[in-house]
């Protein structure tokens, strides 16, 4: 279906009630009837966006609610500055268009300090209607669910269902909270990360499950102090920093620590991934404590040549003050631990404290480095690597 075309209008009512300094009701159906019994239900834009505002405006706050039911939407963009907390209360479900939607994003909310999404409902990308037409030169497919410059913002409870591109993005905010959210995509959709930070601070992403065709989570460039713990990954790519350097102006990384975290039937556990470029950002501050290792293909990984890089052209994104701490359980693949770090910008003080994985059936795995400056304290399997730059026992 091609998504540009309007969606015809029949006649359905529906209340998206906001809670101000009074309750007020606004009819904010279209309905859309097929055959003789069959109908859908659409979300009228601008009835939507007049009630954003009255909520936006509200000098006391105001609640914005989508109530139980299947609703299709159009893409929005709901725009602060607010006057105070503005809550969006998702119980039903909301459609996207299918096919390709022109845009970066389908439900943005943007320019806001204070803002709660919250409930029982699901964001429904349909994105098996685009990810069959996406071409590799294309650009990336439309990100369901986008916070950009909100501050101070909780998104809890709510489910995303097979988003056209990245599932939820969080752009140039701080004081963000994700919580106990659910994120699904086959593990065959391209590009859907489940949750993607750049330019962000003080982001906290907690106890979800997330099963994607992509990483779990990806905390890109400009990302600074995230805490992620309680996350159950898989299918997808594992949790990732990166990838860092593809441009020139790219922020560094800060401040991450992930915990309690486990990984089933992923491509990836851990992993930091730069591209080979002149790019002279930075990760530092890393920490991977008490990660679980389901059947990963690549359980812990520093990939600085990510995408097709070469020697000849090396990564200048430097890797330094990473620990990895209680790694543990089983990898697909014999090569549990591959550091592979560039030869202009060695990794400096990576730390592996405590790992175990081992093959199914309990065979010993292996660890690849280049040009990797670690230590090691306790127990290490697979052995450490014997071609460190620096290769010590605390």
């Amino acid at each position: 279906m091609d998504s540009n075309k309007p969606f015809s209008k029949v006649s359905v009512i529906l209340f998206l009630v906001i809670f101000c300094d009074k309750v007020c009701s606004y009819d904010t159906s279209r309905v859309k009837k097929h055959g003789d019994n069959a109908h859908e239900k659409f979300y009228d834009i601008n009835s939507l966006l007049d009630s954003w505002q009255e909520a936006c405006q509200s000098e006391s706050g105001g609640i914005v609610s989508v109530p139980d039911g299947t609703f299709q939407l159009d893409p929005i963009e709901f725009e602060g500055p607010c006057k105070n907390q503005v809550t969006f209360q998702l119980d039903g479900t909301l459609q996207a268009p299918t096919g390709i939607i022109n845009g970066d994003d389908w439900i943005k909310f943007h320019n806001i300090d204070g803002l709660i999404i919250q409930g029982s409902g699901t964001l429904d990308g349909q994105g098996a209607s685009a990810w069959q037409d996406k071409c590799p030169s294309c650009p990336p497919l439309t990100t369901s669910l986008t916070l950009s410059s909100v501050t101070n913002a909780q998104v809890t409870g709510i489910t995303s269902l097979n988003s056209k591109g990245y599932h939820i993005k969080v752009n140039k905010g701080g004081g963000t909270t994700i919580e106990h959210v659910t994120i699904t995509a086959p593990e065959d959709s391209p590009n859907t990360d489940g949750i993607h930070t750049s330019e962000a601070n003080n982001i906290n992403i907690l106890n979800s499950d997330i099963g994607t065709g992509d990483d779990c989570i990806s905390i890109g460039e400009g990302t600074q102090n995230i805490n992620i713990t309680g996350i159950n990954c898989g299918p997808g790519h594992g949790i990732s920093i990166g990838s860092i350097g593809k441009n020139a102006d790219d922020g560094s990384v800060s401040g991450v620590h992930v915990m309690s975290c486990t990984m089933t039937s992923t491509e990836n556990g851990v992993r930091i991934k730069t591209w080979t470029s002149d790019c002279s950002a930075t990760v530092s501050d890393v920490t991977f404590h008490d990660i679980t290792i389901d059947q990963a293909s690549n359980p812990i990984i520093i990939d600085q040549q990510y995408c097709g890089g070469s020697h000849e052209y090396p990564s200048h994104v430097q890797v330094s003050d990473v620990k990895f701490i209680n790694v543990h359980g089983i990898s697909k693949s014999e090569v549990a631990i591959n550091l592979q770090c560039s030869s202009t910008m060695p990794c400096q003080g990576i730390e592996l404290d405590t790992i175990d994985l081992s093959l199914d059936g309990g065979e010993q795995t292996t660890a690849s480095c280049s040009n990797v400056n670690a230590t090691y304290d306790g127990s290490q399997n697979p052995p450490p690597c014997s071609n460190s730059l620096y290769h010590r026992h605390l």
